[in-house]
């Protein structure tokens, strides 16, 4: 079993305080987490767990129509970082049925189920510590960390995140190529918005389009 992990426990400062996770994914009523849901599930992720933070009610609130497909974690100290989301995950998943969690960002909607399948595909077939999609150099989302990173996970330092851990396997990793600008493309800013979606976002305040009660 791979479960998926969602992140977006961050304050969303860059994006002057619009939760990510609730801004439109474009000009329909889906938001970010409800696409980023979809697209892990259409690529083959059953198990999706999304861990928030400052902005929980909100968030736990906009997706109670999405479980029992989606579990809420939330993560007691966001103020510690990504780190600090990933290992609130890691203690809801790691059993022992789970060999490995495929982990992404809030920030990286537009990310495709086909990359999803391709990673899953990769780590399965390799079995490889660490899989993730890159392209021209550069690395993107998701990632699978196989079971046997857990315990480096946990013992990380929270300064530094999980970054030291995927150097230390960039030797052993598996890298997939893939032609997907959605697995490179973070939305962090009204900028960044904008780009990818030819307007401005919603104003500061309640993010996202209304609940749908129809």
């Amino acid at each position: 079993m791979i479960p998926g992990v969602v992140l977006a426990g961050g304050a969303s400062s860059r994006m002057e305080g619009r939760p990510k996770a609730l801004l439109p994914a474009g000009p329909g009523r889906e938001t970010f987490l409800e696409r980023i849901v979809s697209t892990l599930r259409a690529g083959g992720v059953d198990d999706v767990v999304v861990v928030t933070g400052r902005h929980h009610d909100a968030i736990a609130a906009r997706t109670a129509r999405l479980r029992p497909m989606v579990r809420v974690v939330r993560n007691p100290r966001p103020e510690q970082g990504q780190l600090s989301s990933l290992l609130a995950a890691l203690a809801v998943v790691d059993h022992p049925g789970v060999r490995a969690m495929l982990v992404t960002l809030v920030d990286l909607p537009l990310v495709s189920a086909a990359t999803v399948r391709a990673v899953l595909d990769a780590y399965r077939r390799t079995g490889a510590p660490l899989v993730r999609p890159g392209r021209g150099g550069r690395h993107g989302h998701p990632v699978v960390f196989d079971r046997g990173l857990f315990p480096e996970l946990r013992q990380a330092d929270p300064a530094h995140g999980a970054k030291p851990v995927v150097r230390a396997h960039e030797a052993e990793e598996c890298v997939v190529a893939v032609d997907d600008p959605g697995a490179f493309t973070d939305v962090d800013t009204p900028e960044d918005y904008r780009r990818c979606f030819g307007v401005a976002p919603p104003p500061p305040g309640p993010a996202g389009p209304p609940p749908d009660n129809g």
